[in-house]
């Protein structure tokens, strides 16, 4: 959103895999009496198959390609918590459409408790227990995250004290 005054149509939780974008989205979702999204169910749902097989079959070009398309269909919604995928907002086009339209908050924690938390997920293609290879990922999109301008820690909180920040923040922007 250009402006604080702006008005956001959308909510939008973004940041790297295990910071409780799903978890806080749904929590949140029920609060504020807005549906819930989450992109990478979506994806799964128009794709027709689980995104680790979409990753295996296709790679992950093809799949950044389906998100990207999924995410602009959900931008252009209204009343909504989405919860995006961890490098959605990679792509520009996806920023930039979701910036326009909602108010977006980055999810963090540290690398300890995101493997704590995802431990060995076969549904998440990109995660390995290799925390080298894990942390290398989360040292690429560090960046990235660090500049969308509102962040909230989510390390040792429950998702209940993350989804209270959250309404806070979003409470603070719409007013």
């Amino acid at each position: 959103m250009t402006s604080g005054s702006d008005r956001a149509a959308n909510l939008v939780l973004a940041g790297f895999m295990g910071t409780g974008k799903s978890t806080v989205g749904r929590i949140v979702a029920a609060r504020l009496g807005l549906a819930f999204v989450d992109t990478d169910a979506e994806i799964e749902r128009q794709a027709g198959r689980p995104i680790a097989q979409i990753f295996a079959q296709d790679g992950e070009a093809a799949f950044r390609r389906l998100e990207a398309r999924v995410c602009q269909e959900i931008a252009a919604g209204r009343d909504q918590v989405i919860a995006v995928g961890g490098g959605a907002l990679l792509d520009d086009e996806t920023r930039r459409a979701f910036a326009q339209t909602s108010l977006i908050v980055c999810l963090t924690a540290s690398l300890d408790e995101i493997l704590r938390r995802v431990g060995d997920d076969p549904a998440r293609p990109l995660f390995s227990t290799d925390r080298e290879r894990l942390a290398a990922l989360y040292a690429r999109r560090a960046a990235h995250y660090a500049s969308l301008p509102r962040a909230v820690d989510t390390t040792a909180r429950t998702p209940a004290e993350v989804a209270g920040e959250v309404i806070r923040l979003w409470t603070q922007h719409q007013s």
